[in-house]
């Protein structure tokens, strides 16, 4: 089983989940929806950054799971009120 740096280490928010994950995308093509021109730049974002909207649409795509699942569950609570 392969060590989670989430679980290991507390969460930096002042870094993007390129720098997290040590995973920086090519820009997207020019053709590219917005869906994939979002994603891009919301990778690029610090994630103590990121709105409850970006999260949603970063783990709808699956990216960043585990950086991102230990915030949104920070905010659920908030959102069932």
């Amino acid at each position: 089983m392969r060590d989670d740096p989430s679980v290991t280490r507390p969460l930096n928010r002042d870094r993007s989940l390129e720098e997290l994950e040590e995973d920086r995308w090519p820009a997207p093509s020019g053709d590219a929806t917005r869906l994939v021109a979002t994603a891009h730049a919301l990778r690029r974002k610090p994630i103590g950054e990121l709105t409850v909207e970006d999260m949603r649409l970063l783990l709808k795509q699956n990216e960043g799971l585990p950086y991102l699942l230990p915030l949104a569950l920070e905010v659920l609570p908030l959102a069932s009120r």
